[in-house]
């Protein structure tokens, strides 16, 4: 079992930066991919970044490439997501996600087996 909790959002100008936190319980997350994903208002949940297990290999989709950057630190259970030059259409719930023993990227939704509760990002023009 693997309980997620994120942490970081907020309200920011447009142009502003955020970190987000996923802290993951209750099991290490050192074979763990790791996922952030973000739902808009009125949106489905779409994929933002992906982590391999060891952080070798990421993924983004192309709106936040060269912008954001996911990042993981197994010490300490917890994965991050660093947001520069934020844009108000960035604006929405992000959610982080696991699929305990997998070592590759991951970023089809369907294939995380558990989701964090999820942080507000705003972002304002």
């Amino acid at each position: 079992q693997v309980q997620l909790v994120e942490s970081g959002g907020g309200l920011v100008q447009a142009g502003g930066s955020l970190r987000l936190s996923c802290a993951a319980t209750a099991r290490t997350i050192s074979s763990t991919a790791m996922g952030w994903f973000r739902q808009p208002p009125g949106k489905e949940r779409d994929f933002v970044a992906a982590i391999s297990w060891n952080g070798g290999l990421t993924s983004y989709a192309d709106s936040v490439k060269g912008r954001f950057t996911i990042s993981r630190d197994n010490a300490k259970n917890t994965v991050y997501l660093q947001m520069n030059t934020l844009k108000p259409e960035d604006t929405a719930v992000y959610y982080c996600a696991a699929r305990p023993y997998n070592m590759a990227v991951v970023t089809a939704s369907q294939y995380y087996n558990y989701w964090g509760q999820g942080t507000q990002v705003l972002v304002s023009s």
